[in-house]
């Protein structure tokens, strides 16, 4: 199979599939100079847009091409000089695929359990299956018709189920949060994810955009699907039911977990179930399950994770920041970004969770606190864009030795939140300008904000660590002078942004075992290995390997 690169294509030629496979096909003939008939298949492999100069927003487009044999591959290659190689690779066209049931040695007594529903929990579950493993797979949150339910409920009236929300049920944090596929890092499960995702519902355009993203209104119908083919290969999924225990033998292996559920009538039961091979994917939000395991001592540590705000603009300032004159192109959509400023205190401030056309949501999980996070439709078609203004809290910024400090500090914040915005699940917020004049706030100017529990206008100060404030307050105008406007007086910043990522690490090897606990894979965002649905999914690809390697 041959790669071809930084095919450049106008906005016009990469506004469908089908005109960038013609592009991508009309420039294969020229650089290869062979015929339309000499090959056999043309995929498109990524689509990205290139800004740099506003004057002239195109796509750059990679293509991967099969001639009708190898042999004439390889020759067209090396007959290519030098300059033309660079954008012109031969690669194996093999792809990572689920393992089989013949790759398990021995069958263990006791199925594997995995908990967590998340994205590391799902494609876990879901590679244990393909093994033949018929995994048990545990939600504390309910199935995503319902899941979504409830949070409209709790948008609607404040009442919130602490089990189904944002942060908990089929999906984990990322079924209300975009769906964004973008990441960091490159990966070969990455493309046999996103092929899950596609089989499963999703656009198939997130196989070749390079920013990808499927959309909260989809989000939910393709991990359904998924739970559905985990249940069609034998495993068993049970929502509503959420781990309070873990027993172990006198030598720290795994034996069993204890899970609480209710029944039609809200009675709850607990049962023991034996789990040798523990899959532990909770969920960055599971502070119980960090308190559990630190009672048990597992080994926690203390990680760097984030906290600040939502910021919102409006989505066609961001365009025109953006795109120039070819904002509001059909081809190019909403505009997203990503932006960081390093600071003179030594600190950065950093945009995180980037929605375009989307919305501030309510993503609190326990009583008595506010959370916000962003959420964009599959369309991306709202007035405003938002995105998490965030400053990271290392370590060594909290007092005192407990792994679950981050956690209190999380809490408290959380709770000033509430008690600022005036109960009611109400967020705090304030104008950049008022912000960085340390005035409170009286009302919206341009920017309306989104949040819709509503928002309180008031000096979000208090509920912010001292540092974020402070960093907020000298990045914003730095990420002004990269992004044009960004520092605009009128834009909204909603409090608070803490559930970014989790602020412990379940200490585990580098073959994803935990350290003094057999049996125990922790995994994911919640487990301190991952930040984003992307990275969280090939989490828990890796810790299921790891489990049907240990069969062998």
């Amino acid at each position: 199979m041959i790669e071809i690169t930084n095919i450049k294509a106008s906005l016009k030629q990469g506004s469908t599939e089908e005109s960038c496979l013609k592009a991508c096909k009309r420039e294969a003939t020229r650089l290869l100079d062979i015929r339309p008939q000499d090959i056999a298949r043309i995929a498109l492999h990524r689509k990205s847009i290139d800004a740099r100069k506003k004057s002239n927003v195109h796509f750059i487009l990679s293509a991967r091409i099969q001639l009708s044999d190898r042999a004439q591959e390889l020759a067209c290659v090396e007959t290519l000089d030098e300059s033309a190689r660079k954008n012109i690779h031969l690669i194996d066209s093999d792809e990572p695929h689920f393992p089989q049931p013949d790759a398990i040695g021995h069958r263990p007594v006791a199925r594997p359990v995995v908990v967590g529903a998340g994205c590391a929990g799902l494609f876990a579950a879901l590679t244990l299956a393909h093994a033949g493993l018929e995994p048990l797979l545990i939600e504390r949150g309910a199935d995503a018709t319902r899941r979504t339910r409830d949070v409209e409920h709790f948008n609607r009236t404040g009442e919130l189920n602490e089990s189904s929300n944002i942060q908990f049920g089929l999906g984990g944090a990322g079924t209300f949060s975009d769906g964004k596929l973008t990441t960091g890092t490159k990966n070969p499960l990455h493309h046999l994810i996103l092929q899950t995702f596609v089989e499963a519902g999703a656009p198939r355009e997130i196989l070749w955009d390079a920013k990808p993203h499927i959309g909260s209104d989809v989000l939910p119908a393709v991990v359904t699907d998924i739970v559905a083919q985990i249940e069609n290969l034998g495993g068993e999924v049970r929502f509503n039911t959420q781990m309070v225990d873990i027993a172990r033998t006198t030598a720290g292996a795994i034996s069993s977990i204890t899970v609480s559920s209710a029944d039609a009538g809200g009675i709850k039961r607990e049962e023991t179930i034996a789990a040798s091979q523990l899959i532990l994917a909770c969920g960055h939000s599971a502070r119980d399950v960090f308190a559990l395991l630190s009672q048990r001592d597992f080994s926690l540590q203390r990680k760097t994770f984030a906290m600040g705000v939502r910021i919102e603009h409006l989505q066609c300032d961001i365009d025109r920041a953006q795109y120039g004159s070819a904002a509001g192109h059909p081809a190019l959509g909403a505009a997203p970004y990503k932006l960081v400023a390093h600071t003179k205190n030594g600190r950065s401030l950093f945009s995180f969770c980037m929605c375009p056309g989307g919305q501030v949501v309510a993503a609190t999980s326990e009583a008595h606190g506010v959370v916000t996070n962003g959420a964009s439709l599959h369309a991306r078609d709202g007035v405003n864009a938002n995105a998490a203004l965030l400053v990271n809290i290392n370590p060594q910024d909290l007092p005192g030795d407990d792994p679950l400090a981050g956690v209190d500090l999380q809490r408290s914040c959380e709770r000033r939140a509430f008690e600022i915005g005036g109960d009611a699940y109400r967020a705090p917020a304030q104008l950049v300008g008022d912000f960085m004049a340390h005035r409170p706030s009286t009302g919206a100017a341009t920017v309306a904000p989104t949040y819709p529990r509503g928002v309180t206008w008031t000096e979000i100060d208090p509920c912010l660590p001292v540092h974020v404030a402070e960093t907020l307050r000298l990045g914003i105008p730095a990420l002004g002078h990269k992004l044009r406007g960004y520092d605009n007086p009128h834009a909204v910043l909603t409090a608070i942004e803490s559930r970014s990522s989790s602020p412990v690490t379940i200490v585990r090897d580098s073959s994803c075992h935990a350290l003094g606990a057999e049996g125990l894979y922790p995994c994911g965002e919640g487990a301190g290995y991952a930040g984003g649905i992307m990275s969280a999914a090939t989490d828990g690809i890796r810790c299921a390997q790891a489990l049907i390697a240990d069969l062998r």
